[in-house]
């Protein structure tokens, strides 16, 4: 039989427990006043013990794998039991918020919780993963975690240092753990029925529709570029406007052009140029030369490379008509990654049991999710957050809002479980 349906009250108390928990965590730093927590890091190991002591008192088993994730299992019917995997990352940015990634860890150990206090077991297993590093604050690589459970750690990730000039390998050493055993930490994938994670949305959208939760359809692919417009530099009193080969000018149309197209091809399609840097850069001096950068997004690929592609055309057109040299390379490229349609209806299901209505919207974040939907089916459900703030210590959620997650969570959880 499965799990009574979790009732307001009762979430109530374990949203006040997912607080005060996340607090809790939010002490274990490395520098007084403000988060940070990186990967294999005193207060990592810190961080990971006192999740462990959570599970244990669940009556979960628990271990940390090969590459630092902590883990824990909650048995079902059956010992063995193939299962749902839960979770999140403990990683932290640097002055970070409380609630990025340590959420749904937490919100994941109200579901046991609740199963637990019934003295219930389902037909699959559950497991929760605190992942090591998702956020690649230290050694500058991401997802460090989830793919050690994917066994999809590139070899040169070992020899990666951070600012200390320690590297990976040195780090696990440190930290007790074997670089020769990383391979050790991957999990077949018969392991697993799926992965849900929950998680702070990081944007305005849910605030903006006044929806505490929203199911995710996809995180975002992404491509980054460095762009360039090269005209001539000249004396600004003396060149007159209809000579000049001004770059910034040009730059300036193709960024006015790059908001107005991308409004235009989709509503949940983004691109910014998020540096811009002229030469010679003098108050007197015609600009020859603009370096910009380009980062755009969105939940389709082939939507993205449209847009791209687009976006490109136009500025070369606009060097043609300037008389001047457009350049874009491409340094970064990470294809979307679309949620798993059965997941997404169960979790949609969930919450508009327990909210009314569901919002579905795309992550423009990244996530552990994109690594281990390489793998198993996965989905995410997210919490609304204060004004979209995230990687910040102004980061903050609705105590309400949470019982309201813990609620649908459970709920999917459960339905999922028992198939």
């Amino acid at each position: 039989m499965g799990a009574p349906l979790m009732d307001a009250n009762y979430a109530a108390v374990a949203a006040q427990r997912v607080m005060d928990r996340a607090d809790q965590l939010a002490a274990i730093s490395e520098s007084a006043g403000q988060l940070t927590r990186v990967y294999l890091s005193v207060q990592h190991l810190r961080a990971n013990q006192l999740v462990a002591g959570w599970m244990e008192q669940l009556g979960m088993t628990t271990w940390q794998d090969a590459v630092g994730n902590i883990c824990g299992r909650y048995e079902g019917r059956q010992e063995g039991a193939q299962a749902i995997l839960l979770g999140s990352h403990l990683d932290t940015v640097r002055n970070a918020g409380r609630y990025d990634g340590m959420l749904g860890v937490l919100c994941a150990l109200e579901v046991v919780a609740y199963l637990y206090q019934n003295n219930i077991q389902l037909e699959q297993a559950i497991e929760i993963v605190g992942f090591g590093d998702e956020e690649g604050t230290r050694f500058g690589v991401t997802l460090l975690g989830s793919r050690g459970i994917t066994g999809s750690w590139p070899a040169h990730w070992l020899s990666c240092e951070d600012a200390s000039g320690v590297s990976v390998a040195q780090a696990m050493t440190i930290a007790g753990l074997d670089p020769t055993r990383i391979a050790s930490a991957e999990r077949p994938k018969s392991d697993f029925s799926a992965y849900l994670e929950l998680h702070i949305e990081q944007g305005p959208v849910l605030e903006e529709q006044g929806l505490a939760l929203g199911v995710v359809t996809a995180i975002n692919g992404a491509r980054r570029l460095n762009c360039s417009f090269t005209g001539h530099a000249g004396h600004a009193g003396t060149v007159p406007m209809a000579l000049r080969k001004d770059a910034l000018a040009a730059a300036a149309e193709w960024m006015t052009f790059i908001e107005s197209a991308t409004r235009r091809h989709g509503p949940d399609e983004v691109a910014t140029v998020g540096t811009l840097s002229c030469a010679p850069g003098a108050v007197n001096v015609i600009p020859g030369d603009v370096q910009l950068t380009l980062d755009i997004r969105s939940p389709r690929d082939e939507s993205l490379a449209s847009l791209l592609g687009q976006l490109l055309a136009e500025g070369e057109a606009i060097a043609a008509r300037r008389g001047m040299q457009f350049n874009a390379e491409a340094y970064y490229a990470i294809p979307a990654t679309p949620c798993d349609a059965a997941l997404q209806a169960t979790l949609t299901q969930a919450v508009s049991e327990v909210q009314g209505r569901s919002l579905s919207l795309s992550s423009g974040a990244g996530h552990d999710a994109i690594a281990i939907a390489e793998r198993w089916p996965s989905a995410m459900l997210f919490v609304r957050c204060e004004k979209g703030i995230s990687h910040h210590p102004a980061e903050s959620v609705m105590e309400s809002d949470v019982a309201l997650a813990v609620q649908a969570f459970t709920r999917a959880v459960t339905v999922l479980a028992e198939q």
